[in-house]
């Protein structure tokens, strides 16, 4: 693969090509469906191709190919140089990116048990588990269940005209699983969402008994629960929550290329935009993290890109590109879903960092609040105003977890709600799940729990 790359680039390079890279990638994957302990789908994917991106006069140029013969390879980069020559024509802003310097590596993952050894109708039989536990558990509430198994072990190659050479694998494992419960007229619906970059270790991760209870204890919760509250009220955050918060409300606003776009931080580095207890950072250090990796897709040595130091805004996260733009340095933020794209801007593992309080001392002193254990969804805008849905919430009174409350909101402008951070925990749980940014990306995010003087709670009046 990497000899094929070469020969990519040095093409690009006698064309006039200012830079050049190629992508290659050698991927297999399994998928497995199973609803209510019937097997509804099992699939193996094979993905093997290369692209190339040129810059031509200030322009990018990209193309890919899945047909690894010279020949095709020639076409691929004799069309990405076209495509940025005519583009260079109409360009408005050159584009310009940071270089830097050769380096050859390999990178292994850190693999326990390779899923592809793992025959899948082992995976079947552990997930049909999980379904029996479950509704053995859950008999007298649960209604449905479906559970979406994913593995994919993948080897990445870079080559650029800098002379930069990479080989790096990684492998990914990830399970959803949903279920609906139903006591009399009221409906009630759970999510968990799990993985590692370990392998097919995930239900040694968690047990099949402890992923079937705890979907059964937010159903049961929310089945005897209580609707709300509207208005504001402090509330304790949970690591879930905080993480969705993180990502969601916050993140998205600190990717560099939607910030230089016009998001509510674009001019706000340098300033203090929360409280001192805030500190956020994107770490692709994390042990087994879905965003933790050495080399993004732009080849570029990742790092731990601060975002907010103690309440003040330090930085973003960065490709090539952008970095250029405000004379940064790279963060190795660059993700492409597969070879045949070209890499965005995204997060990795996105979290907020631990405190000096106990948990229990986040409680003490609120006489009425909410306690806000796991999100169920949400959206966040440029503009910084978000809502996000509670799966499970519990009242606070006078200091102590109370009723259960179900159908909960929450809404308002994330720079408000992170000045209102009063306490945080020295706890930390990571969370695994999927970002859409025209692309799919793993992406790891979390924190410990937090307490806020206020946010706004829709409900009942």
């Amino acid at each position: 693969m990497i000899d094929l790359l070469e020969y990519a680039v040095n093409i690009a390079r006698e064309l006039g090509a200012s830079f050049a890279e190629a992508r290659g990638e050698d991927s297999e994957s399994t998928r497995i469906e199973v609803r209510d302990r019937v097997t509804k789908a099992i699939s193996y994917g094979r993905i093997k191709g290369i692209s190339v991106r040129v810059l031509y006069n200030g322009a990018w140029g990209f193309s890919a190919t899945s047909i690894l013969s010279k020949d095709s390879i020639k076409k691929a980069v004799i069309e990405a140089y076209k495509v940025a020559k005519k583009a260079s024509e109409k360009v408005r802003e050159p584009v310009r990116i940071i270089e830097l310097p050769s380096v050859k590596d390999e990178v292994h993952s850190d693999v326990l048990v390779n899923p592809a050894d793992v025959d899948p109708s082992e995976k079947v039989k552990d997930i049909l588990e999980l379904h029996n536990i479950a509704f053995s558990l859950g008999k007298e509430v649960l209604k449905t269940i479906r559970t979406d198994y994913m593995d994919m072990m993948v080897i990445d190659y870079y080559v650029s005209s800098e002379d930069r050479c990479i080989v790096q694998e990684r492998c990914i494992t990830w399970i959803r699983s949903w279920a609906t419960g139903k006591l009399g007229a009221i409906m009630a619906v759970a999510r968990e969402e799990l993985g590692s970059t370990k392998g097919y270790v995930i239900f040694k991760k968690w047990s099949q008994e402890r992923i079937a209870k705890r979907l059964l204890d937010i159903i049961k919760g929310q089945l005897e629960a209580t609707t709300p509250k509207g208005g504001s009220f402090p509330a304790v955050l949970g690591p879930n929550v905080v993480g969705t918060f993180v990502h969601e409300a916050f993140g998205h606003l600190a990717e560099a290329d939607l910030a230089l776009s016009g998001s509510a931080i674009v001019d706000k580095i340098g300033k203090k935009i929360a409280s001192d207890y805030v500190t956020i950072v994107d770490d692709p250090t994390i042990p087994d993290g879905f965003g933790t990796f050495k080399y993004d897709h732009e080849g570029v040595e990742t790092r731990v890109a601060v975002l907010i130091e103690k309440g003040v805004v330090k930085g973003l996260m960065h490709n090539r590109e952008t970095a250029a733009r405000i004379n940064a340095t790279p963060t190795g933020n660059a993700r492409a879903e597969s070879y045949d794209v070209m890499p965005l801007i995204r997060m990795r593992n996105t979290i907020m960092e631990k405190g000096d309080y106990t948990v229990d001392e986040l409680f003490e002193g609120i006489k009425f609040g909410y306690y806000l254990k796991s999100f169920r969804g949400g959206q966040a805008n440029l503009d910084g105003t978000f809502q996000v849905g509670i799966q499970e919430a519990y009242e606070i009174v006078n200091g102590e977890v109370g009723r259960p409350v179900r159908n909960m909101s929450i809404s308002g402008n994330t720079l408000e709600t992170l000045m209102k951070v009063d306490a945080v925990a020295k706890d930390f749980e990571l969370d695994y799940g999927r970002c859409g940014k025209g692309q799919m990306a793993f992406v790891s995010s979390g924190g410990p729990h937090v307490r806020v003087k206020s946010i706004l709670v829709g409900g009942r009046s």
